[in-house]
């Protein structure tokens, strides 16, 4: 830690009947140099009702959710913004998830403390309980939502209960020496405040022997008092250094940092060595440098030199390092963070060592077709991993995926990356017209509708069908279409007539994923790939019965023939 830097130290100590039974969740994030100016120190508590069938879920998923989504917000976003986002996102896929199952819920109560600079920001829903002891002041500083059904008591609101959520906030400054802890409802009615403050006092040292000392008088005060002493659950922290003034304004330079000039091989930006220019496009620069801390290439991307004074441009550009940071997957190419002070704007991802798509297909004209299939299920996993965390793609193109040595792809650009309905982002259509659409693109962004997860789709069927055939789908036809009308228009040519090894049924798939509508494609990526790899009895007969299979038609005409020349031999005889 350097001097001025802030610091933070920690202590734990839980108790549950057993790992089945835990229903609390609890956790400290202390991250270094450049993210703990940005972000801070977070401090949180979960814990869900004792007669919730899914408490432990349900406690464990806020805590692992807002750690890694809080410290994933784009640095440009002030605490406050950051952490009501993050709470709002895991309150709307909490709920979703308590209505698709029967035993048990997702609803959780939360407290956390980010402590950043020299303020504290606590946001607080629900019935657990964080205390403030500065000097000889112990004090509350939440305020319990609870509500009293059938003779017992349960959290008024809560992460989960409803579609939105109301989160109570409050910032204070913070002082050298404060500790906060932080504990769950079921410790009421067992220590005193004057309890507190002595068992803390005791172990100043020790903030984890405190928390033990503290769970074990609680548990004989509950034994006493006939209360039952599982799930009782304690976390402290305490401010060792606050952050020096003069430090204070280090968590929003990120979005105030100038835009690199244009570089070239053997140019250094942070220590990091230009080693080659990988592009140069309108919107941005990507390098491939050289690091000599981890002795590892590394892809760097910054925003193009002449968009410096475009604001929404370069907020744009911070947001989609946000973006690629939600999404974890093996086939989508992963941001690096060092965690290391920047002076200029730019982020780092991992550098690839491949091809990309369509190099790879003139390469491998001959590949066999489990292969091709292999490709095309790889993509639509790293862009279902996409849809997972409501991050929609919008430009998948045969010059946005790499191909490994050892066939393993990965998407690699995220410029027109958008989350539906964040007000922070232009809208995805605006995104997706803003990088340029490609003959790729769904049908939708040509008629400005609102584009979602079905355009995605398109564009893989679209990269699928190449992929099988060689060509393009609506080949020469989207590009110059602007109306219902015109897309009414457009030709579909069977992909098993461009390649004749592919079988009819394998068409089908394509054929209903390239829908000009929306509205008729798959309701989900993976009913695509699975009839995609496997015939689909349904669309095999509509295939048939439609009578656009050449080579159904002539089966059919070779056997009623030879079936007519038998009836005729046999009259004969």
């Amino acid at each position: 830690m350097q001097l001025g830097e802030l610091r933070v130290s920690y202590g734990q100590s839980y108790l549950a009947q057993d790992r089945r039974s835990a229903r609390s969740s609890m956790a400290v994030c202390h991250p270094r140099d450049s993210q703990l100016a940005i972000k801070g120190v977070a401090g949180i508590i979960a814990d869900s009702t004792w007669r919730n069938a899914l408490a432990k879920q349900a406690g464990e998923t806020c805590v692992r959710g807002f750690m890694a989504d809080y410290f994933a917000t784009p640095d440009n976003w002030d605490t406050k913004t950051s952490a009501n986002k993050v709470l709002s996102a895991l309150n709307s896929w909490l709920y979703a998830q308590s209505r698709s199952v029967s035993n048990g819920s997702y609803i959780s109560s939360l407290s956390t403390l980010i402590i950043k600079g020299r303020q504290g920001h606590l946001f607080h829903m629900g019935d657990t309980l964080v205390y403030r002891l500065r000097g000889a002041e112990f004090q509350q500083l939440n305020r319990e939502h609870t509500t009293y059904m059938g003779g017992y008591r349960y959290p008024s609101r809560a992460l989960g209960m409803d579609p939105s959520v109301d989160i109570d906030y409050l910032n204070f400054k913070v002082k050298q020496g404060d500790i906060f802890l932080f504990t769950t409802q079921a410790v009421k009615g067992t220590l005193m405040p004057s309890d507190f403050v002595q068992l803390i006092r005791e172990f100043p040292e020790d903030l984890n022997q405190a928390c033990d000392v503290i769970l074990k008088k609680a548990m004989e005060k509950a034994s006493k008092r006939g209360y039952s002493s599982y799930n009782f659950c304690f976390q402290l922290m305490r401010v060792d250094q606050v952050t020096h003034e003069a430090n204070d304004n280090l968590g929003v330079a990120y979005s105030n940092l100038p835009v690199p000039e244009e570089l070239q091989a053997g140019d250094e930006l942070d220590g990091y060595r230009v080693e080659e220019v990988l592009s140069r496009s309108a919107t941005s620069r990507i390098y491939r440098v050289y690091d000599p801390q981890t002795a590892r290439s590394l892809v760097l991307k910054a925003p193009s030199p002449q968009l410096a004074l475009k604001k929404e441009f370069i907020a744009h550009f911070i947001m989609q390092q946000w973006v690629a940071d939600r999404v974890s997957s093996p086939y989508v190419a992963k941001v690096v963070d060092l965690s290391r002070p920047r002076t200029q704007l730019y982020y780092l991802m991992e550098f690839i060592q491949g091809r990309t798509l369509d190099t790879w297909l003139r390469e491998n004209p001959d590949a066999d077709l489990k292969v091709r299939l292999d490709l095309i299920e790889q993509l639509t996993k790293a862009v279902r991993a996409m849809h997972r965390r409501e991050v929609i793609h919008q430009h998948l193109t045969p010059q946005n995926i790499l191909v490994d040595p050892q066939g393993v792809i990965k998407l690699v650009d995220f410029a027109a990356c958008g989350v539906a309905g964040m007000k922070d982002l232009p809208p995805l259509l605006t995104l997706a017209r803003r990088v340029g659409l490609t003959p790729y693109s769904a049908p939708e962004y040509r008629l400005g509708r609102d584009p979602g997860e079905r355009a995605d789709q398109f564009s893989i069927a679209a990269l699928a069908f190449e992929i099988l055939t060689g060509q393009r789908p609506y080949e020469g036809q989207l590009e110059n279409l602007n109306s219902k009308v015109d897309f009414s228009r457009l030709e579909y040519v069977p992909a098993f007539q461009l390649e004749s090894s592919l079988p009819v049924w394998m068409d089908a798939a394509l054929r209903k994923a390239l829908q000009p509508n929306p509205e008729l494609r798959y309701r989900r990526l993976s009913e695509f790939i699975y009839d995609l790899k496997k015939p689909n009895p349904e669309y095999l007969t509509d295939q048939e019965t439609s009578g656009g299979s050449d080579q159904l038609l002539a089966f059919w005409k070779g056997l009623a023939g030879l079936l007519l020349l038998l009836l005729l031999l046999s009259l004969f005889y």
